[in-house]
């Protein structure tokens, strides 16, 4: 597993084997139960997060009190919570752990240490965040302007793992649309397949 945290640092900074060693050997791994809640709408987050084994939903109860799920992260992808335009700093999302998960776990009240300890760390976090940051948008994009089924599509073709590691009820509120729809999308799309 810290072979996956070798690979970013190596492609990512130009740290010599020594350095990378010693910023692997102060992260800190926990493995959470599926399940598990990482942090809860309302909350001040404390910690962030890189998925090395996993799948973990992002999602927010609207003022109806429904759950509308934004996100999925999965393995090599981070968990940045950006909050701090929030006057009492507090998180507008849950994330849940949908599969048993092993995850790099950053306090963020000691990340300013580790990054002027290891000045090369900040610039590789800030090159991820900026590569999260221009998916995000691709994908936003992309579902205002798409159809119920051309998201389905895009999210076969993008992201297919998703289908069998999600519940379809929460699959169907990230496409934005109900599960009947999603049910009929796909029918339809495994037919036209046929």
């Amino acid at each position: 597993m810290k072979d996956i945290l070798f690979k970013y640092m190596t492609g990512l900074t130009s740290l010599n084997e020594e350095e990378q060693q010693a910023i692997v050997n102060e992260l800190h791994i926990e493995e959470y139960k599926k399940g598990t809640s990482l942090l809860i709408q309302g909350d001040v987050p404390t910690k962030c997060y890189f998925v090395l084994k996993g799948c973990i939903r992002q999602y927010s109860i609207d003022e109806a009190g429904r759950e509308v799920t934004s996100n999925f992260y999965t393995e090599e992808q981070a968990i940045s919570i950006f909050n701090h335009h929030r006057l009492d700093k507090s998180s507008e999302y849950t994330f849940t752990c949908l599969e048993d998960s092993r995850m790099v776990v950053g306090k963020l009240d000691i990340e300013k240490d580790m990054y002027n300890k290891y000045a090369q760390l900040e610039s590789m976090t800030r090159k991820m965040i900026e590569e999260n940051f221009g998916q995000v948008q691709e994908e936003f994009a992309a579902f205002i302007a798409s159809s119920p089924e051309d998201r389905f599509k895009g999210l076969l073709m993008k992201r297919p793992y998703l289908i069998d590691r999600v519940p379809q009820h929460q699959l169907a509120s990230y496409l934005g649309m109900t599960p009947e729809s999603l049910s009929r999308i796909k029918k339809r799309v495994h037919k036209d397949k046929d």
